[in-house]
């Protein structure tokens, strides 16, 4: 399973990175970065909480 962002509607709030920093981070200028490639079993249903979290619907999984 992975993590995306949508760009155009993350205002940075920061949810997801408390929820889930080995994934998450906001950069010095505030956008979110997100860590490259599958996440690992133990992370899914932290990431799962993070994407229910977002203010803005900005994140999304896929497999």
């Amino acid at each position: 399973m992975k993590v995306a962002v949508d760009p155009a509607l993350c205002e940075a709030h920061g949810e997801c990175v408390s929820i889930l920093p080995a994934v998450f981070d906001l950069d010095d200028d505030e956008v979110l970065q997100i860590r490259e490639g599958e996440l690992a079993d133990d992370e899914v249903a932290a990431a799962e909480r993070a994407v229910a979290a977002c203010p803005m619907g900005a994140l999304r999984l896929s497999r």
